[in-house]
Order: structure tokens, then sequence, then C-alpha cells
């Protein structure tokens, strides 16, 4: 156990989340086989040299040598604590980290003094709200009603420097955690005031309902920026989070299509309307991380800007970033509204009714695609054609593996008569991997084995002959074993996660990274194999030292009796023994 958080709670944890996608939330991959590979994120190179097996839970580089579990990738990617890193796995699939006692160690800082007083500053806000005559004017102008105020937490931030610190403040620890959060801001002589003021406030919510943070939109444009969101704090990272993906999901237990907008105010209007499918990035141009957030929560993700230049710019972003996470069975689409309108406005004049039939009328992504790179290309031309060949290409090569790619690339040709010539295979680069330690040693073979199909262990009943041969290794494999056994299901990262405090850690790790190959039926056979060969070598062992014994110092007898045992028994030395 680490950090008070019960190894069976890893274990269940890692049972739950799939490597492949902890990864490629951050890492574009690409199918290779049965694995997926990718250029690794912790070193420089041009050609993919990283691999994720499924089969295995487990990551590893063949150029730098880093590898490990779902835990271990996050630790290293997102450089955080082994707890924190629990954490934010836990958080992906719903689950809650469980604390005991029984460590010496420092736990995991607590949040959950932050989370409240995120949560007071909410509650806070939506009681100024009725105080404000101009807010609830506003709000009624905007054609808010309750159901919806109350459903998005809507709340107002009164005028005046410390109406927040006066009501959450109070000692130096409240006053830190208000810093901490983000809710107050430090003038140049050091005094803090309210960073929110005269502004209609707008919960952030995680994917587990709790507040993390806040936008707040003035009601008149001369009063400042439009929007104000809160600054990076340690539970809100802008390029991440979504506005109102919490209000989403609860509203649609199985979601189809989900659409991002530019503004609060528009989502607010969409859900309102009917239509509670509507997000919105936060002050940020949409990220990789925002398009598999998207693409997690529906297959289908419609784009919805201003037609204006900077609308388009916005699209174009979010074509970039979502290019990498179209896998087959995924689609994006971009609507752009017309001039001086925006989904808000759009609904309040066309309905319902009118905004869905022009969601039903976005531009798919390829059309949007070659659309763009046309722009200002003669394609008549030899020339044009050239240079939307070269625009395209290294665009094309960032779709993963499959159809759509595939069809990308025959549209490209179609258009330039110019062949899409794609970065290869990975597969067909992938390094060939020298001889190691684990075809040279019976007991580290064994142990890899192992580690490739835990299940085997279920074959192996104690006592445990091997565990007579003198030689390292062996006390871990039948450790190894013992722990496979008690746990039925648990997957390789699991298994070595267990020894992540010990000495072999790093030595499991590697053999994990090794490359065992064969169908389960051979490696289950080449496993109980290498167990046979180490309960001979064991009994060689014996009886070559009782034999020098007897030469040296004599035997008692029932050392001799042993001794004419195992003669008798005849075993000769495995012909790979090592």
């Amino acid at each position: 156990m680490r950090g008070r958080i019960p190894d069976s709670f890893i274990d269940e944890l890692l049972a739950r989340v799939d490597i492949v996608d902890v990864i490629e939330r951050r890492v574009p991959l690409k199918k290779a086989g049965r694995e997926w590979t990718a250029c690794c994120p912790f070193h420089n190179e041009r050609s993919p040299s990283f691999y994720v097996s499924p089969a295995k839970q487990f990551f590893h580089c063949f150029g730098c040598g880093a590898h490990g579990s779902a835990l271990k990738f996050l630790m290293d990617y997102e450089r955080l604590e082994f707890p924190d890193a629990v954490e934010e796995l836990a958080q992906s699939v719903g689950l809650t980290v469980p604390r005991e006692g029984g460590d010496d160690r420092a736990p995991r800082e607590d949040k959950t003094d932050l989370y409240a007083l995120l949560d007071g500053a909410a509650r806070w806000y939506q009681n100024e709200l009725p105080k404000s005559a101009e807010a609830q004017a506003y709000c009624k102008k905007r054609g808010l009603d309750a159901a919806t105020i109350e459903r998005f937490r809507i709340g107002w931030a009164p005028a005046g420097f410390d109406g927040v610190i006066k009501a959450l403040g109070g000692s130096d620890k409240r006053m830190h955690l208000l810093n901490e959060a983000g809710m107050v801001a430090s003038n140049e002589r050091g005094h803090r005031y309210d960073r929110f003021r005269e502004r209609l406030m707008f919960p952030i919510l995680d994917r587990r309902g709790r507040v993390i943070a806040f936008g707040g939109r003035v009601l008149q444009s001369d009063q400042g920026p439009k929007y104000l969101n809160s600054p990076e704090t340690p539970l809100f990272h802008k390029g991440r989070e979504l506005f109102a993906l919490w209000q989403v999901k609860q509203a649609n237990s199985s979601l189809q299509r989900i659409v991002v907008v530019e503004g609060y105010m528009d989502v607010i209007a969409m859900h309102q309307a009917g239509l509670p499918i509507a997000v919105a990035t936060l002050g940020t141009a949409t990220t990789p991380e925002h398009t598999e957030v998207l693409f997690r929560a529906a297959p289908d993700v419609v784009f919805c800007f201003d037609g204006d230049r900077a609308g388009r710019a916005a699209a174009w972003k979010a074509l970039e970033a979502a290019l990498p996470r179209l896998r087959d069975g995924r689609q994006a689409y971009f609507l752009f509204l017309p001039d001086g309108e925006d989904p808000d406005t759009l609904i309040r004049k066309e309905g319902k009714d009118g905004f869905e039939k022009r969601l039903k009328a976005a531009t798919p992504l390829s059309e949007y695609f070659f659309g763009e790179l046309s722009h200002e290309v003669d394609t008549s031309s030899l020339d044009g054609r050239a240079r939307l060949a070269e625009r395209a290409r290294p665009l094309i090569a960032r779709l993963p593996d499959g159809a759509f790619r595939d069809l990308m690339a025959q549209e490209l040709e179609k258009r330039t008569g110019a062949r899409a010539v794609l970065e290869a295979d990975p597969s067909a680069r992938r390094p060939v991997q020298r001889p190691t330690v684990v075809q040279r040693s019976l007991v580290r073979s064994a142990i890899a084995l192992l580690l490739a199909q835990p299940g085997v262990a279920d074959q192996v009943e104690r006592p445990y002959g091997f565990l007579r041969l003198d030689k390292p290794g062996v006390e871990l494999l039948a450790e190894l074993i013992d722990l496979a056994r008690s746990r039925p299901g648990i997957n390789p990262a699991m298994l070595v996660e267990h020894f992540a405090d010990r000495p072999e850690y790093p030595a499991l790790q590697k053999l994990m990274a090794a490359m065992v190959v064969g169908e389960p039926e051979l490696q289950r056979e080449e496993f109980l194999d290498a167990l046979k060969r180490m309960e001979q070598q064991a009994i060689i062992q014996r009886r070559d030292w009782l034999t020098a014994k007897s030469r040296e110092a004599g035997l008692d007898n029932a050392e001799k009796a042993e001794l004419r045992e195992l003669l008798a028994a005849r075993v000769s030395p495995p012909a790979s023994a090592g």
C-alpha cells in the first residue's frame, strides 16, 4: 500500500481503466497489430518506438526505455505523485479513493476543504442574485427561467472588493484557501480583493459535479472584459475542462451528439430550449484534451462558431485538435452562424426546430477540411494542385489508421492527382529486439511468462518444488504466483504494481516490457516446463552439494539416504539451464 491507499483499490482501479484510453487522451496512438504505437512523449524521436499493449495493460518505449502501467504513465507524463495519479485515474472512472491507516508516510494532500470552499462560494453567489435588481432584470431579458438558473447554479458577484472575503474568509487558513481557489487577487501593495465583482456567475463543474472554478459575465459591454474565468488552480485546468459537460451527461443517458459553442449564455440557451447537448470551452481554443473528452462523451461532435474571421480561425484550431482523435466511428462537423448571430439569438428567432435543422446541415469535417485548404488555391493549375497536396498531406497523416484516413487520402488524390504518400505503418518499423536476460535465465523466463499471462498461476499447486533451487529470483517467482492465484483475473500491470514500493519493481517492469512471443496456450506450456526444469535444477543442485560434502566432511544417515534417492533418480541437467 502507498500513501494509505489500499492495494485492493489499486487492483480495482487498474481493472477498470484501459491504458489505451488513458494514454490516447494525451498522446495520439495508432493501431499496430495487437498493440498501439506513437512517437514517445518522453524523448524526441521521428519514428514511433513507443508501444502500448492492451493485453498487458502496459506501455514501453524501445527508444528511451520508459515503461509501466497506466498509473506510471500518469506519474511520468503529468508529473504527478503516486496518490495524485491514483486520484486522477479514479476520477476518470467515477471511483472515490479510500484511505487506510497503518502507513507512517504522509497521505496525499486532501482537497476536501478546497472543494467545500468553492461550493460555499457558489451558494453565496446564488444567494446574492435575488438581491440585485440589475442582475434579475438581465436574467429576465435573456429569458432565463427559474429552473435553468437553479440547474446551472447561476449567481451574482456584487460590487465591492471584499464580499467573498467577508463571507468565506475569517482566518488565515480560509484566506489561504480563497487564494488557492483563485477567488481573490492581490494588488501591487499586496492587498487582497475579490477577483469577481459585478458579474453574473457561472460555476464550472468537474466530471463528478463538484465546483472547481467560475466564469463571470459583465452585464454591460463597457464594464470590462466580457468574460472573466478563474485562473489555473490545483483543481482547475482550463485546457481540460468544458462548461456544462456535467449538465449534459445528467440530461442524456445515451448521448449521440454534442455541440461546442463559444459562450456560457449560448450553452444555457440551448439547454433551456430543449437541446441539452451544448458545452463550451473556457476562454481558450479547443485543445486535444478537449476533443478527447468530447468524443468520449459522444461519437458526433459539432463545432459551432461565428462565421467571421475569428470564428473560422477557432474552427480550424478545433479541426487540428480533432484530427488525431478521429478513430473510425467518430465524426466531426462544423456549423458557422450568420453574421451578428449566436446560438442564443438564433434559438429565440427560429426556436428549437430551426436550430436543429442548422445542426443537421452542419458541414462534415472532410468537406470543411478541403474547402479551407483550397482557399486562394487555383486547383485548375498544376502548381495549385501541388500546393493543396503539400498542405493536406501532413494533416491527413495525423489521422488514426482506418477507413476515414484512407478515404481522406483517396479524396486528396482525386482533387490533386497526387498520391497521398503518408507515414508508413509503424508496425513495419518496429525496433528489432535484441536477446535479453529473459532468454538466458530460466527463473527470469518464468517470471516474464507469468507477467505476460498471470492466469497460468492457477496451474501451479503448493508446495512449489522449484523453491529448493538456490538462485536469485526464485522467492520472487513464488510470491508472484501466490499473488496471481489469490487474485483471479489480475492483469499484468496490476500484478507488477503490487511491488511498486519494493526494490524488485524496476526489474519487474523491465521483464514486463520484454517481448514474450507465442500463443497463450504455448506460453502456458512454456511456463510450466520452466518450473519443471527449475525443479530438476534444484534436485541436481542438492545432489551435487551432498556429493561434495560426502567427500569433504561426510554425511549423516539422513543425508546418505537422501543422496542415494537422488542418485537413483538419475536426473540429467536441462539442456538450456541457466
